[in-house]
């Protein structure tokens, strides 16, 4: 074992993966340039994840400090966005459902899936999106999941956010919800596994491979971020799926976080922490399933406290723009419905009638003359021009979930 790890931190030994070797043919060999298919046929290794469920750890007390910071921070971020809004305010669940939405998206971005605030807003409407933000509203989805399931850290639970990640993606219906049934494999190598960068355990592996993993996230005798970010990592080398195993293995790390009570009144944004140094994350990744659990240990530190940092400011931009909306309906009383509507732009900024009608259960007359009274006092613009499918959006709101956005790639290096 080095001295120090990749990042120069001290190591904290996990037992690594083995390998095994399997046969390999492509499948489709007509469609390969010959070299390839060459390349590609003959034996391969696969990786086999040792059994983490009983693990034990040695943490140096540096990095027990460093976690119980980063876990402070959580701590504090949840209690400010509670005390922000208030415990009954209307705008705490939409607070919420937010701050889940910008996670999905920090997560999707992760995997170089990319969208705007507006475009998945109008996604969550079916107001004609972009392709990348109807993807990205399946993580969003997941999210949604694993928030609902936390309370059931399950292969149940794992397959539903898989499912709810998956079921929109083109080509995917099949493959939603379901463990992957054949050779998967990260990096080089379009017709086989034998050059490819980290080739996943064998899919007969999966499901055992899965169920450890959860067995180890339902212990109670590790600090939350060690055991978090281990069970991450050990899901990431599993690979379950044929796709969308990053995602999934992000909201399932926001399912634990729920499920161990570290935060109890929103989402965290640990993805837009690690969105700020991916290729750190993923050589994390690396260690991790070469011995080493410290670089992935200490990432999760330091995307929960950059999570903490921005997700506060997040809180009280938004905060401060629904408070000046509250000014400009200065006269209308309190049970309008333009007054009702609004802690809900938080969650939707852009809207159109049906959304109305939905949320609030109003008429679709009431709707319209509840959007023209926003529109006339300046919080709400509609941008379509049209006389029919028209879409209203929240200008403010959308300005800082996309400065917010535009903060985190900032802050990347």
């Amino acid at each position: 074992m080095p001295t120090l790890s990749s990042d120069g931190g001290s190591p904290i030994p996990v037992e690594a993966v083995s390998w095994e070797s399997y046969s390999w043919e492509p499948r489709f060999p007509q469609v390969y340039f010959r070299a390839e298919v060459k390349r590609q046929t003959g034996p391969y290794e696969a990786s086999v994840p040792p059994s983490i469920a009983m693990q034990e750890f040695m943490i140096s007390a540096s990095d027990i400090a460093d976690v119980e910071d980063a876990t402070r921070a959580l701590v504090a971020f949840d209690s400010h966005a509670r005390a922000t809004l208030g415990a009954g305010s209307a705008a705490l669940s939409p607070m919420s459902a937010i701050l889940l939405r910008t996670e999905s998206a920090s997560s999707s971005q992760i995997e170089r899936l990319t969208t705007s605030a507006r475009q998945l807003a109008l996604a969550e409407i079916e107001a004609g999106a972009t392709a990348n933000a109807n993807t990205v509203l399946g993580n969003v989805r997941a999210m949604e999941a694993a928030v609902r399931l936390s309370d059931d850290i399950s292969v149940h639970s794992v397959l539903a956010m898989h499912r709810e990640l998956m079921r929109s993606q083109h080509g995917m219906k099949g493959e939603a919800g379901r463990f992957r049934n054949e050779q998967v494999w990260i990096g080089p190598g379009d017709a086989g596994p034998r050059t490819a960068d980290f080739v996943p355990p064998h899919h007969e592996r999966v499901e055992t491979g899965v169920t450890d993993v959860l067995e180890f996230a339902r212990r109670d005798d590790l600090p939350v971020l060690v055991q978090v970010a281990v069970a991450h990592a050990q899901f990431e080398t599993m690979h379950p799926f044929s796709d969308g195993n990053g995602r999934t293995g992000r909201a399932l790390a926001q399912s634990m976080i729920r499920n161990k009570g570290l935060v109890t009144s929103g989402t965290v944004p640990i993805s837009a922490g690690l969105l700020v140094s991916t290729d750190r994350y993923f050589s994390a990744l690396g260690d991790y399933r070469n011995g080493d659990g410290g670089p992935i240990i200490r990432r999760f530190a330091e995307a929960a406290r950059v999570a903490a940092v921005t997700g506060k400011k997040l809180v009280n931009e938004l905060f401060s723009a629904l408070a000046d909306s509250n000014e400009l309906l200065h006269g209308i009383r309190s049970d309008a419905t333009a007054r009702k509507l609004l802690p809900h732009l938080i969650a939707q900024p852009v809207i159109n009638t049906n959304y109305l009608v939905s949320v609030l259960g109003v008429g679709e007359m009431a709707a319209l003359r509840a959007l023209d009274t926003l529109t006339d006092r300046g919080v709400l613009v509609e941008k379509t021009g049209r006389l029919r499918d028209r879409v209203w959006e929240h200008p403010g709101i959308l300005d800082v979930l996309d400065d917010y956005a535009e903060a985190i790639r900032r802050m990347a290096r």
